[in-house]
């Protein structure tokens, strides 16, 4: 069966688009009507490129192209007017991976969503609302796939009847609801190929004239009747399918699910091959050893679909053309491609709670302009961002009314499971002596509560370190430039308290209580500023020794302001992008506060990749009281893993901290089972005034860490040693950086 099809198919392409008045290659009567049919097979799928290849080396002209999944995908890409060395090229050098997830980066994220991939990092696509918990369709909707094939197919976007194309094509897909044979003959052909390839349970079905499509494999993975049904007078298929498993393979779940795909695939290809008669050509590419999930070995898989039709030389000998009808041939193929006209109107097809101002209001392409393709997927890839669409995706329509240019239709499809969130977070800290820190939390988000897309999102945290915070998030205008955030939340620390001549005296527990109100600004997805008042009250109690606390509940008034700038591609384990936070804090009495400081925190982070797997990451921390005297309720608390990991959690505690931060690491495995190892050093220190710092009493830590990375962050296990008397090890999992710095 098709399966993980050729989904990942191709980012751009050398070649110019194709014209939508370009006629079928086809002659009548001069030479045989030739289909080529393409069956499924995932990965496999990269076979039919050599296929290919060998069959344009032998002058072998193809007047119709049929394809299921992922020989859809590369008959699509035939039939459009692509050169096979184009295709070849855009499946050795494709990122695979990208196909396989609907996130278009967290560089598309704005600030605020950002914020909670740290805390809440786990988001299974579960919505809740008044009719219980709902699921999506399928483990992937395609976001990411959808900008790859309207790329691939941009140079016939404006064709809507596939025998219009250079040369005949269909795709085949499967009716979810009957079982059916589904012949896409008409339409985007984006949207038919990827309707072809919708494995069920992987990604989404795709809907069509009212019919839910998926992979066409369940219905006719080898699609011979329908070439015949066009008017094929000869057949080359193009048999990729898997074979059945003798029963001594049969040994594990995998095996024996993957032989029950096998077999609702097997009987329509063997019914499908009934079909071919003796001028017909079937090739079988040797693919055993390989997987409809091995995109990393094209150039392997190609190659045995060229040595397979190699081997097949004498049957397709016969349908080889001169060289000047050859030449003929490759010139209509590649005569006169669609150029992206000026664009005379655009369009929104939204499903949407919100005004179709709010999405207008994102995308900088204007009307009388030529399509800027590259800004405009950034543009929906930063309404993607925002967590409420399942798909975002544009296409090109012919303009009404003989006007010159193309209609922009930008298509918004809400998420099914929503609009209405729930996220999932778990941190473990255990240094295996004196500090286990273990915390689970979860987060319910409702969304789209009116037309500016105002937000409420409630989030709860269990364990060592008790957290809980509900908000109202309120944009002021369509763009979400500028916004109102209302909020109260509770939290809880405990750290250890130092005398003055640095003994320790005791062990501290702050209980936080607060309610707050910002206004912010956003500066595009990378960052965003806030000023506010907060207004709480702090209760700190001795829970070991005597910190001689002259207070046991402090009220606290303060203004506050914070700029964020955030282009880390992930919150734990980075490897490209930077952090930059810097923030204030004015406790007034005027503001009910019973003390009177200024406080600032600085955060800097880079990660940086050298190498094809190593990566740099260095950050700089400073939290200094600038102006007045903090109570014990506000101290910076060190130790801990990447805190001077040498130390125990809040074993380092002050007024006023910095931290230095280097750690390199090398990342091994595959894209799916992803490991790494590394080391690191760390220099910093508490201190009663910043003005007491100096190089000589920084405390310096170097570890060796390494670990799995996960769905809910990194876990890893580490030492770390900074004397003879400090040397820890640790059992983590997840860890931000951004942890120092982002504030309720």
């Amino acid at each position: 069966m098709s399966c993980l099809a050729l989904e990942a198919l191709a980012q751009s392409s050398s070649e110019p688009p194709a014209a939508a008045e370009s006629r079928s290659v086809a002659e009548p009567g001069a030479r045989p009507v030739i289909a080529l049919v393409l069956s499924g097979g995932g990965a496999k799928g990269m076979a039919h490129v050599g296929v290919l290849r060998v069959l344009e080396e032998m002058r072998i002209p193809i007047d119709i192209v049929v394809g299921t999944s992922a020989g859809s995908a590369v008959a699509a890409m035939y039939a459009l007017g692509m050169s096979v060395n184009d295709i070849e090229d855009r499946f050795v050098e494709m990122d695979w991976l990208s196909s396989f997830q609907d996130s278009p980066g967290r560089a598309y994220k704005p600030v605020r969503r950002k914020i909670d991939d740290w805390r809440y990092p786990v988001d299974p696509g579960i919505g809740l609302g008044p009719n219980g918990i709902s699921v999506g369709r399928g483990l992937v909707a395609g976001q990411n796939l959808g900008f790859i094939l309207n790329e691939l197919t941009r140079r016939a976007a404006l064709v809507r009847d596939f025998d219009e194309l250079p040369i005949r094509f269909r795709a085949v897909a499967t009716d979810l609801e009957t079982g059916d044979e589904v012949v896409i003959r008409d339409g985007a052909l984006a949207e038919a190929i990827r309707a072809s390839m919708s494995i069920p349970g992987v990604y989404a079905p795709m809907e069509i004239d009212n019919r839910l499509l998926v992979d066409g494999g369940i219905a006719n993975n080898l699609p011979i009747s329908v070439a015949q049904e066009m008017g094929a007078d000869v057949v080359i298929a193009v048999d990729i399918s898997d074979a059945l498993l003798a029963g001594e393979k049969l040994t594990g779940a995998f095996s024996v699910v993957g032989q029950l795909t096998t077999l609702m695939t097997r009987r329509n290809v063997d019914d499908q091959l009934d079909r071919l008669d003796d001028q017909d050509v079937l090739i079988r590419p040797k693919l055993e050893g390989l997987t409809s999930a091995d995109f990393f070995d094209a150039t392997e898989i190609i190659e045995a679909g060229a040595t397979a039709a190699r081997n097949k030389a004498v049957s397709l000998n016969d349908l080889r053309v001169d060289p000047v009808a050859w030449a003929d041939y490759q010139r209509e193929r590649y005569h006169a491609r669609f150029t992206p006209d000026l664009i005379s109107d655009i369009r929104i097809d939204h499903d949407s709670r919100l005004s179709r101002e709010f999405l207008r209001s994102r995308i900088r392409q204007d009307a009388g302009q030529p399509l800027d393709v590259e800004q405009l997927e950034d543009d929906l890839r930063r309404i993607y961002g925002l967590g409420y669409y399942e798909t975002v995706t544009y296409s090109l329509a012919p303009s009404e009314n003989n006007e010159e240019g193309s209609v922009l239709v930008i298509d918004v499809q809400e998420k099914t499971w929503g609009p209405n969130y729930l996220r999932f977070g778990l941190s473990y800290e255990d240094n295996f002596e004196s500090d286990t820190r273990f915390n689970v939390a979860g987060s319910y988000q409702l969304t789209e509560l009116n037309p500016l897309g105002g937000e409420w999102t409630t989030g709860l945290q269990l364990g060592t370190e008790p957290y809980l915070r509900t908000e109202w998030f309120q944009p002021l205008d369509y763009g979400y430039r500028r916004f109102l955030l209302t909020g109260a939340d509770y939290q809880r620390d405990s750290f250890s308290v130092f005398n003055e001549q640095g003994d320790r005296v005791g062990e501290v527990e702050v209980d936080e209580y607060a309610v707050d109100m910002s206004i912010g600004l956003e500066l595009g997805a990378a960052g965003e500023v806030r000023a506010g008042v907060r207004r709480g009250v702090a209760s700190v109690d001795d829970v070991l020794g005597d910190s001689s606390l002259s207070e046991s509940e402090i009220d606290q008034g303060a203004w506050t302001l914070q700029l964020t700038f955030d282009t880390l591609n992930d919150p734990f384990l980075p490897t490209d992008g930077a952090f930059f936070g810097l923030s204030g804090r004015y406790e007034r009495p005027g503001l009910g506060s019973d003390r009177h400081f200024d406080r600032s925190t600085l955060l800097a982070a880079k990660a940086m990749e050298f190498g094809a797997r190593n990566v740099l990451v260095g950050q700089a921390y400073a939290s200094a009281v600038t102006n007045g005297e903090a109570g014990v309720e506000n101290y910076i608390s060190m130790g801990g893993f990447r805190r001077l990991s040498s130390y125990a959690r809040g074993e380092i505690t002050g007024p006023d901290a910095g931290l230095l931060t280097f750690y390199a690491y090398r990342r091994f495995g595959g894209p799916f089972v992803p490991y790494f190892a590394g080391v690191g050093y760390e220099a910093g220190n508490a201190w009663q005034d910043v003005s007491d710092a100096s190089w000589g009493d920084l405390i310096h830590s170097w570890s060796l860490f390494a670990g799995v990375d996960t769905f809910l962050g990194p876990v890893q296990l580490s030492t770390a040693y900074a004397d003879d008397e400090h040397v820890t090890v640790f059992l983590t999992v997840g860890y931000s950086l951004e942890s120092l710095f982002i504030s309720p």
